[in-house]
């Protein structure tokens, strides 16, 4: 009975077979074979064409046998190298200069990029990255941000399974993304910046912007104010907060309360005195005695028998000012 191989050419002699040469059988699939798998190294030379490496059975040197595969020669564009489909763990230095594929035939395999160095893993259905995470990692020295790294030499719970391509415009290296990156503090390292406790502007199409300073905006169209209706009681609130145009129909005559009152706040307030009701301003919220009128030569105004009266208020320091702007029915 003769030989048979394994998937990596180990030569299997059958009982009995190579009386008196089978030492120097199994030296070979030792010494040749199995170091090749273990601990060897071969180059795979290209000239602008994708290549294919192939088992045969024996065991002496076979190039597609070798753990690490070297490429070298000219690629002239990204090229395939095509592995038999057999389980076995490659690392393969992409020496030349445009992208090569590890794959086996007819099948998608994983690029190894131009000057890197990967680990990929032959399932025997198609090859693969070899590792997809790394936890805790520590670099001799920092990886910089022009070599897809952070400027730091500590990461945390690096995800090498990535997709898309982060451009140099938008903080990126112009390599795929990586994925919870921890952010270092070296020059080329990106500035931690803490988020806002309350809501903050974000990418949707509307957007709600609450107690934000705005400086010299330019503004484009007319602003719309809101416009809100007072529930009428006996001290009423004019609250700035509810809006900057406020009406109310009076059901009784009333003493209204100023709430939330800052300096610089204004309000048209439009009262219905709705049966000859009047209302009294001398709540000490407006500030000192109540509100300071700037017309009606100093006294509050009276309220149109019908329709509404027009008042604005507004807050300069510690004290609300009023005038009275018209009346309309």
């Amino acid at each position: 009975m003769a030989s048979t191989y394994s998937s990596l050419k180990i030569q299997l002699m059958a009982t009995g077979e190579n009386s008196g040469t089978w030492g120097n059988v199994t030296n070979d699939n030792l010494g040749v074979a199995l170091e090749e798998a273990i601990v060897g190294s071969a180059d795979v030379t290209f000239a602008s064409a994708n290549v294919t490496l192939t088992l045969t059975d024996t065991n002496s040197t076979q190039t597609a046998r070798n753990l690490r595969l070297n490429l070298t020669g000219t690629t002239g564009g990204a090229r395939d190298l095509i592995v038999p489909a057999i389980e076995k763990l490659y690392i393969v230095n992409n020496g030349c200069a445009d992208t090569v594929t590890i794959k086996v035939s007819g099948q998608t395999g994983v690029a190894v990029p131009t000057g890197k160095t990967m680990f990929v893993y032959n399932t025997g259905v198609d090859c693969t990255d070899a590792i997809t995470h790394l936890s805790n990692l520590t670099l001799a020295t920092p990886l910089a941000v022009a070599q897809g790294g952070t400027g730091s030499n500590t990461g945390v719970n690096l995800q090498t399974s990535v997709s898309g391509i982060l451009p140099v415009a938008s903080g990126g290296t112009g390599a795929t993304t990586l994925t919870g990156v921890v952010i270092g503090s070296g020059t080329s390292a990106f500035t931690v910046k803490t988020n806002p406790t309350g809501a903050f502007v974000g990418t949707t199409d509307t957007q709600t912007l609450t107690n934000k300073t705005l400086t010299d905006p330019a503004i484009t169209g007319t602003i719309l104010e809101d416009v809100f209706t007072i529930t009428d009681a006996a001290g009423f609130s004019v609250d700035p907060g509810n809006g900057s145009i406020q009406t109310i129909t009076l059901g009784a005559s009333r003493t209204p309360v100023a709430t939330n009152f800052l300096a610089g706040e204004a309000i048209t307030l439009m009262v219905n005195d709705g049966t000859a009701y009047t209302i009294t301003w001398n709540s000490a919220t407006w500030g000192g005695s109540g509100v300071v009128w700037a017309t009606n030569s100093g006294t509050a105004p009276t309220l149109a028998t019908t329709g509404f009266t027009t008042i604005v208020l507004w807050k300069v320091g510690t004290q609300v000012y009023g005038a009275r702007v018209g009346d309309n029915a």
